[in-house]
């Protein structure tokens, strides 16, 4: 096996185990909120721990990654979550399995926050675009198969059943990776204080910030619309069963595809036009969920997602593209911490609006975060043409 196809291999398995982990429980919700007393926004809580302790831990993760190199912390990253997903069913309360749902985000975080970085160090500027859309479309194989072995077996097993088994696939997938993740590329003598200076470059280019603002956006919007998807299939008007709701993730299968296709996208109509595109073609599907009709409904959902994988792929590889060499965690660490953000405030501000004011007023609110995505794209970009105007005129 080469080396680029041991890398690919092996953060693919990593990205399978660590979003199938993250995403578990999102079928569940219903069980859990019937379980537990919980309104959709209590229940979301499940998802938003998880992700917002990821959002929090991701940049400190990164950094210690610039000092200890990427694979110490992937390796680890992929073994801890897993022995975290063991421990979370056996909680005896919901607050205790809010709090190992935090300390599995912590774990879980040690992956995306570093392995575009990790993949722009083994195969270089050239191969990072290909390279982080097929990492992309492990991440969306692993949403879905978390997904869908969660909500088809919930009903057999119980939610915590459930769960035990997405733990045995993120065991196997682990395995893989610690077998075939190879070495990463020497850090040497890495200073705290080069790590700052690297993350004040990450923070200080607009285009850079615009890739942030796409993922905090379009993340939440995303997360939003599935952790409220599960309410809305299984209640009025469509009462659909559990096992039944749960084939809306295999949705993700559009969403495999179309990251995987985002660099030929960006090779065909460039950057700025692939990733607002996207992004309208999202806001298009989220709208097209309105109507009481299933086969609108899936079709709404099967758009959206395809679209929305296809923007991060765009957005996550223009950051990895435009890292300074010297700021690649840090860029990595702050575009994942937005994301994750995205979801645990996004998801959990969905679900409440979904729980007080329905699945239209949620829609309305996901247009908004979509189309301010757009905006900052337009703008961040018309910034940097002015700025290069001004160079060549001088």
């Amino acid at each position: 096996m080469t080396t680029t196809r041991r890398v690919k291999t092996a953060v693919a398995a990593a990205g399978i185990s660590s979003f199938a982990l993250l995403y578990a429980p999102q079928p569940v919700l219903p069980q859990l909120a019937a379980q537990y007393h919980l309104d959709p926004g209590g229940a979301a809580l499940a998802i938003s721990v998880a992700t917002g302790a990821l959002a929090i831990a991701v940049l400190p993760i990164a950094a210690l990654s610039e000092v200890t190199g990427r694979r110490p912390v992937i390796v680890t990253s992929v073994v801890a979550s897993v022995v975290f997903g063991l421990l979370v069913p056996l909680m005896p309360t919901y607050p205790a399995l809010l709090v190992l749902r935090a300390l599995q985000g912590v774990a879980i975080a040690g992956f995306p926050g570093v392995a575009a970085a990790y993949l722009a160090e083994r195969l270089g500027r050239a191969g990072v675009a290909a390279a982080v859309g097929a990492m992309i479309a492990g991440n969306t194989v692993g949403g879905m198969l978390g997904r869908l072995a969660s909500g088809f077996t919930a009903g057999p097993l119980g939610w915590r059943g459930a769960l035990y088994v997405v733990v045995g696939v993120g065991a196997v997938c682990s395995a893989i990776t610690v077998v075939t993740l190879p070495p990463g590329t020497s850090r040497g003598d890495v200073r705290l204080k080069a790590v700052a200076t690297g993350l004040v470059t990450a923070l200080s280019r607009p285009v850079l910030l615009a890739q942030y603002a796409v993922a905090l956006l379009a993340m939440g919007s995303f997360v939003a619309l599935y952790n409220a998807a599960g309410f809305r299939l299984t209640g009025d008007p469509l009462h659909l069963s559990p096992a039944v709701a749960s084939l809306v993730f295999l949705a993700y299968a559009t969403g495999s595809m179309s990251s995987a296709a985002a660099g030929r996208l960006v090779a065909r109509v460039g950057r700025r036009r692939a990733l607002i595109g996207s992004l309208l073609l999202t806001a298009a599907g989220a709208a097209l969920t309105l109507p009481d009709s299933l086969p609108l409904v899936i079709a709404g959902f099967l758009l959206l997602t395809c679209a929305f994988f296809a923007a991060h792929a765009v957005a996550n590889g223009w950051a990895a593209a435009e890292a300074p060499e010297d700021a690649r965690g840090q860029v990595g660490g702050t575009y994942t911490a937005s994301y994750y953000l995205g979801s645990s405030v996004g998801g959990a501000a969905g679900a409440w609006v979904y729980g007080h004011a329905g699945w239209p007023w949620l829609i309305a609110v996901v247009a908004v975060w979509l189309l301010l995505a757009v905006a900052v794209v337009g703008a961040a970009t018309r910034v940097r043409v002015v700025r290069r105007e001004l160079v060549n005129a001088s």
